[in-house]
């Protein structure tokens, strides 16, 4: 859907061809992207290629309708039932389509009936399908009837026929013998761990401090989109209720209005077709945003987020351009499904890029900069931070780095190392007890964090405590507190602290949710350190 949304507004008269098997079709992703590409009118042609076996289950156990080009119908597309083992009612029924839609862009489904002669992969066989079936498709190999038909038509000579094969035999053995003559390439750990982000190196854009105005958070960000939407032509924005609406936060009020609707795209209620999405664009080098209503829901989009947007420079040095924005955490007395703070689902996924502002002049910068960067990005915005605080922002356009922590408070004592909502739990904490010398280390970005910012820190101090609203177990706090025990251990006064929510769901009640988040037990795990 990216792809054909990418040609689209890019105004060109192209078209994306789409593959899967009949088994991927049972697929939330399949039916996200049919409904998603029916609503936008994309110009893309899906072709599911029915060779009546999910690896070894037959078509008859994968879905129960005549034909799955019938699916077609249910959101409000065309569709077409081909021969797929007809070499020229393929090519000229999906010719006929391509030409109609570069005209009239519209989605279309194409069901080609086929079989596999070999398992679905060497190790599995063919011992589970009937041998009659094997006898049926035999007799019509694509490859031998259209060659049958070729020199029926005298179109083409068996002396041609065997000539052209000699030479396909002999390309195909150069290649081999060519690739048997490399030598495996010597990679080093350090290598390969540069190769899971794509290369970028624009410098940051420092702020000249010559406007300032006092704003919250949600202002700050929504002050940072439009800036970038005016320098980017081509930035898209997608989510729900995100266009006439301007999201359920009003983090995107006025920006359909000002670059219309093409730009700022209002979607289904769905993460998976629309992350995905993102993908497809950044392929034609079109940058994107996605804004997952409540980030509880971005499990929805796992897949496209963990093996698709985290893995497409690694795998084959493609570049994401997306920012998927994620309005987390709890305090505001939501309950389970909309408060829980998910961004530990990520750290241990290499490839994407985690940030967590918790002031509205960071969350500006981040946020420019994350649009720069060529890999993806998880920005992470506290729901209970956008109104909740005013400091002066600058006005321009300016950008942060990321993965650069930043030390709000020197100290001497204790370090404090947090982000979000915990960083305002800091500052409290050193308000309330001034005696204690705090280094607050806000580490704004939690893949990857900033690992010398927070050695330097606790080697100063001597004493560490983590503060998280993520629960407690398998978070970024237990990953930092590993880091420090290897790396600081020798420069320790204390055993180094972990505080963050219950390991429960977020309840609903009040005083219950009170209870789960940390803030009550961080106060009293920061006196038992300081005294320790």
């Amino acid at each position: 859907c990216g792809v054909g949304l990418g040609q689209k507004l890019k105004k060109r008269k192209k078209i994306t061809l789409v593959f899967t098997g009949e088994g991927g079709t049972s697929e939330g992703d399949f039916h996200e992207a049919l409904n998603l590409a029916s609503v936008w009118n994309l110009p893309v042609i899906f072709l599911i290629e029915n060779n009546g076996y999910g690896l070894s289950t037959p078509a008859y156990e994968q879905y129960h309708c005549e034909t799955l080009a019938r699916r077609a119908e249910s959101y409000g597309m065309e569709s077409k039932v081909v021969d797929g083992n007809h070499v020229l009612e393929v090519y000229e029924t999906i010719s006929s389509i391509a030409e109609n839609i570069r005209k009239n862009p519209r989605p279309f489904l194409v069901e080609a009936i086929t079989f596999r002669m070999r398992g679905h992969e060497e190790a599995s066989g063919t011992w589970y399908i009937p041998q009659e079936y094997f006898e049926y498709w035999k007799k019509r190999d694509p490859l031998k009837n259209f060659e049958k038909a070729l020199l029926e038509a005298q179109i083409i000579s068996q002396k041609e026929i065997e000539s052209f094969c000699r030479q396909i035999d002999e390309k195909i053995e150069r290649a081999w013998q060519y690739a048997e003559s490399l030598k495996f390439p010597a990679v080093t750990p350090e290598e390969e761990i540069q190769e899971v982000y794509p290369p970028f190196s624009m410098p940051i854009t420092r702020s000249r401090g010559s406007s300032k105005k006092s704003m919250r958070m949600v202002d700050s960000l929504n002050q940072a989109l439009h800036l970038a939407m005016e320098k980017d032509p081509y930035l898209v924005i997608m989510g729900q209720d995100i266009a006439e609406y301007g999201g359920v936060f009003k983090v995107t009020q006025g920006l359909m209005e000002k670059f219309g609707k093409e730009r700022v795209r209002n979607t289904p209620i769905c993460e998976s077709a629309p992350a995905g999405a993102t993908l497809g664009l950044g392929i034609l080098g079109i940058s994107s945003i996605l804004e997952i209503q409540f980030a509880d829901f971005v499990s929805c989009a796992f897949n496209q987020i963990i093996n698709n947007l985290a893995k497409i420079h690694y795998r084959w040095g493609g570049f994401s351009r997306t920012v998927i924005r994620l309005p987390s955490g709890s305090g505001i007395g939501a309950g389970p499904f909309h408060s829980q703070s998910p961004e530990g689902w990520f750290i241990h996924v290499p490839g994407l890029k985690v940030v967590y502002p918790a002031f509205p002049q960071e969350a500006k910068g981040l946020l420019l900069r994350s649009l720069e960067d060529p890999a993806p990005v998880l920005f992470f915005e506290h729901k209970a931070l956008y109104r909740s605080f005013r400091e002066d922002v600058d006005q321009e356009y300016f950008t942060l780095p990321l993965g650069e922590a930043f030390v709000i408070s020197e100290g001497e004592d204790i370090t404090i190392i947090t982000y979000g909502m915990g960083v305002h739990w800091a500052l409290e904490a050193r308000k309330k007890y001034p005696h204690i010398s705090m280094e607050i280390v806000n580490l704004r970005t939690l893949l990857p964090w900033d690992k010398q910012k927070v050695e330097e820190s606790v080697k100063k101090t001597g004493k560490a405590i983590l503060l998280s609203e993520d629960t407690l177990t398998g978070g970024i706090t237990a990953e930092i507190a590993s880091h420090i025990q290897e790396t600081c251990f020798e420069y320790l006064d204390g055993p180094v602290m972990r505080v963050a929510s219950l390991d429960t769901p977020v309840p609903f009640a009040s005083s219950l949710e009170k209870q789960y988040l940390p803030k009550e037990r961080f106060e009293k795990k920061l006196l038992d350190l300081w005294s320790y």
